[in-house]
């Protein structure tokens, strides 16, 4: 039989795409990319274009590296989608072509190559292409350099991309991939190459998150060669061996416990390495150990060593890129780049256990950064102790005066704040001396050391507001409030940031205590929001939000309202339906609106049309972005529900008259319906709020407000729909309170996710928990009949639940919901009795007289029921329960 013709290009295709590929990567401006791409993708429709790709990767000599380069990453990317759906014959004509190729004498080939592999094998595994693992070994043990360097490559990136491919069973093999990789891998951290060194390292790396039993067994031999590599002269590779080193820590800490001081040394000393990077990877290491919980004791050992490495690495380097932000004058208009991504949270009913990550991302981390955070979390643990080594330092560094040692004063002034809550016992009595000296650096000559004094102050501020019963301390904590204002209006940007951004710390801790200087915070504020270029201007917005949040209805005044709202209105008119710059503003409104209740009125007609124009225009856009004149984006429909959310609880049933002639409704259904959960959230929280005050309103759509919020009840429960189905939640239980009888078409189906959610309670979060007990109790207090013939399914987690709640109104309403289910089901409730017992307990003082004693009825009536058994159930109840219990003489 005839041996199958191998693939052979066509010499004219050849030279087109080659040519193509020329043009493609030619920096000339007068080719037209676009057109290019679109003959490629033209080409892609070919079924053999792939094999033209590899050829000239592969093969074609004598053309430059870079075409070779450019159809090697063109066949990368069309593999990623078209692969799996090649025909058979060009999969096997790409992969026998590349293999040779692992060892070609060019570096970028190599590496072009390796890229390729690490895409099929994602897509394929191992065992998809029985003959990749005997090439990379023989790549590996043959000594010719291009050859290793060609195989690590590859496997780098697969170990970077999809390290569990190598280390699972593949058929045909006796072991998994990584076992056969591995002392190959330890083999080359003794290379006299560099690259190798670096790439074997990375690799092995790659298996600390996963820990493969390879791995595991191997440690001593992993540790060995960690300690060989070093003190490696590569800074890439050292700063690996503190990578590993970090990752040991926190995924295995038992690895390195034997060999803890060596370690410690060794860190400690890199911590002082001239390569920045590598001391940074070395400085992670403090804040591992810590989390770890290893021996603190061996730590305590090394502080006065360690701090003042840390110390001296928190003073800005001289190419930090802050130093040039830090010369922007006030009068220098802000790039589109300057402004920072930003996030808006969906409101949420209930208790705030949500991981509220602050969004650091747009920060560079460095050295310095990461010494402050290592300072900060020595001081939380060893709070005090660390004072004796870290206070001659911080004294010697204030001190200097000269220009040329203002870094060192800055970060003295940083290190201050980093500690200010570890220490905080130790720092108390010298509070006002701190205090007193940071105050006049608020006027240093240098900007960052005015911005760093801000940041201190503030993480000394609820310590003086604590003081501020006694006049001396109420002196000083009206100085740091006069003293941040005047930084408010300082002419430098990043001077206005950080003040602003401490003032906003500042209100959250003080709260009431700003009531008496109201006028001036707000003189000042407006004073910021008139001169901020648009960066700032967020962050005045958040403080202004803060104010209105921490004050409440003490803003309510004409002569604040006279300061505050004619330049927001004035914002507010100014900005589009579609500038980005309405967010802040929409937020900090929802915050005025909430402060002032009732006081907003005036100021209501013209926000609420303009959220309904923002929620219907995005509506548009999504589906017709021409007509909308505007490109969708889903934020600006997530802070116009919001504050629609905060007009609802600021103006009460006053809302009323906004609402009634509005198309909100249907509008709002549509919301409650979108596919992104963010919106499905804020939708829900207006639901209910509107089901508070004005329930009315949703009356003819009734039925499926309450079918799409249900639904939310059963869905897959990840993370972003948690949120949501909190927030439906918490509106089905609002609505069902006001409408009573009308919600009993989805009480069954409610009931059984409820059920569900509160079983499963200890891997939800705290609030959709606490909403779920309450929603379930406000509907068995609706419908005991469909709620009783259910409740052996959920008792005992929906009565632990219940006494997780504080007491308040919704807590009333569940346990209302509770008795009635009993009454109409005692022998349901008889196997939970210890647990409806505690939850009864759970209250500190039930303050409505007809809950009382429906409680006391169901108490007294199991007591009846049980006779001699019921001694026997309150045996087995703590004594503090027993003793709460007794209010009921049972």
């Amino acid at each position: 039989m005839a041996a199958t013709a191998v693939w052979q290009p066509r010499d004219d295709g050849l030279a087109e795409i080659c040519a193509l590929l020329e043009q493609q990567i030619s920096p000339s401006s007068v080719v037209d990319k676009s057109q290019i791409w679109k003959q490629l993708q033209h080409f892609s429709q070919f079924p053999d274009f792939n094999n033209y790709l590899v050829f000239i990767l592969v093969r074609a000599e004598g053309k430059s590296v870079e075409i070779r380069q450019a159809a090697g990453l063109l066949l990368k990317n069309n593999l990623k989608g078209a692969y799996p759906s090649m025909a058979q014959e060009n999969q096997k004509y790409i992969k026998s072509e590349l293999l040779p190729c692992l060892g070609a004498v060019d570096r970028h080939i190599r590496s072009t190559v390796g890229t390729i592999l690490s895409v099929i094998v994602h897509i394929e595994g191992v065992s998809g292409w029985p003959e990749l693992l005997p090439a990379l070994v023989t790549c590996l043990d043959s000594n010719d350099l291009n050859h290793m360097d060609g195989a690590m490559d590859a496997l780098s990136k697969i170990c970077e991309d999809i390290p569990h491919v190598l280390d699972s069973e593949v058929p045909g093999l006796a072991e998994r991939p990584i076992n056969i990789l591995l002392p190959r891998l330890f083999q080359f951290f003794q290379s006299p190459h560099a690259s190798l060194r670096k790439l074997a390292l990375g690799s092995v790396n790659q298996y600390i998150i996963i820990m493969p039993a390879a791995l595991y067994h191997s440690m001593d031999k992993y540790l060995q060669g960690l300690f060989v590599l070093a003190n490696d002269p590569v800074a890439e590779v050292r700063k690996l061996v503190c990578a590993a080193f970090v990752h040991l820590t926190e995924v295995l800490p038992s690895s390195i416990e034997p060999h803890l001081r060596n370690v410690m040394e060794y860190m400690l000393q890199v911590n002082k390495d001239p390569d920045e990077e590598v001391a940074l990877e070395a400085c992670e290491f403090w804040s591992a150990y810590c989390d770890a919980q290893l021996p603190p004791e061996n730590l305590k050992e090394l502080l006065p060593r360690l701090i003042p490495v840390l110390l001296s690495n928190m003073a800005y380097a001289d190419d930090d890129e802050s130093l040039l932000d830090a010369e922007e004058d006030e009068s220098q208009p802000d790039r589109d780049q300057d402004l920072k991504p930003r996030f808006h949270t969906s409101r949420l009913h209930g208790s705030e256990d949500f991981d509220d990550d602050d969004d650091d991302s747009f920060n560079v981390w460095n050295l310095r950064k990461c010494s402050a955070a290592a300072i900060d979390v020595l001081s939380n643990v060893f709070g005090d102790e660390i004072l004796p080594a870290l206070m001659p330092l911080i004294q010697a560094k204030l001190s200097t005066s000269g220009d040329d040692t203002w870094k060192e004063r800055e970060a003295a002034v940083l290190t201050l704040g980093a500690i200010a809550e570890g220490c905080f016992n130790g720092l108390y009595p010298h509070l006002s001396e701190i205090v007193a000296f940071l105050l006049p650096l608020l006027d240093d000559k240098f900007p960052l050391i005015r911005s760093i004094s801000c940041w201190t102050l503030s993480r000394f501020g609820k310590y003086l507001i604590q003081e501020s019963g006694n006049p001396k301390g109420y002196e000083q904590f009206e100085k740091v409030l006069m003293g941040l204002l005047r930084r408010l209006l300082d002419s430098n940007k990043r001077v206005q940031e950080a003040a602003c951004s401490a003032f906003a710390t500042v209100e959250e801790d003080a709260a009431e205590e700003l009531v008496p200087h109201l006028g001036v915070i707000l003189q000042h504020l407006m004073c910021a929001f008139g001169k901020y270029q648009r960066r700032n201007l967020r962050i005045v917005y958040d403080a202004i939000g803060t104010l209105a949040d921490s004050v409440r209805e003490e803003l309510n005044k004409p002569a604040y309202l006279e300061i505050l709202m004619p330049p927001l209105v004035a914002k507010w008119q100014q900005l589009s339906n579609s500038d980005k710059d309405l967010f802040p503003l929409l937020e900090c409104f929802t915050s005025i609106s909430q402060a002032l209740g009732v006081g907003f009125a005036p100021f209501a007609q013209p926000v609420f049309q303009r959220c309904i124009d923002i929620i219907q225009q995005q509506q548009l856009a999504k589906v017709d972005p021409a007509s909308a004149g505007a490109q969708y984006d889903r934020e600006f429909i997530v802070c116009a529900l919001d504050l629609l959310s905060g007009l609802a609880e600021g103006l009460g049933s006053g809302i009323e008259s906004l609402v009634s002639q509005s198309n909100l409704r249907d509008l709002l259904l549509k919301c409650c319906m979108d596919d992104a959960s963010d919106v499905r959230q804020s939708a829900f929280a207006l639901m209910g709020d509107l089901a508070r005050v004005y329930p009315a309103y949703l009356q003819p759509r009734m039925l499926e407000f309450l079918e799409i919020a249900s639904q939310q009840l059963s869905a897959n429960l990840i993370r972003e729909n948690i949120s949501v189905a909190n927030n439906a939640c918490w509106a089905i239980g609002e609505l069902a309170v006001k409408v009573r009888q009308e919600v009993s078409p989805i009480v069954t189906n409610v009931v059984s996710s409820l059920g569900l959610i509160l079983q499963h309670g200890e891997g939800v979060n705290k609030s959709l928990v606490e909403n779920s007990a309450i929603t379930l109790g406000r509907l068995a207090w609706i419908r005991p009949d469909l709620v009783a013939p259910h409740m052996e399914h959920f008792m005992q987690p929906w009565c632990l639940a219940l006494s997780m709640v504080r007491d308040d109104i919704e807590k009333e309403d569940a346990f209302r919901g509770l008795c009635a289910v009993v009454k109409v089901n005692p022998s349901g409730g008889v196997s939970s009795l210890v647990f409806i017992c505690k939850a009864i307990a759970s209250w500190h003082e039930i303050r409505s007289e007809d809950v009382n004693n429906e409680v006391s009825q169901v108490l007294n009536g199991y007591k009846h029921m049980l006779g001699n058994s019921w001694a026997e159930c309150l045996s087995a109840l703590e004594p503090p329960v027993k003793e709460r219990l007794a209010r009921y003489q049972v």
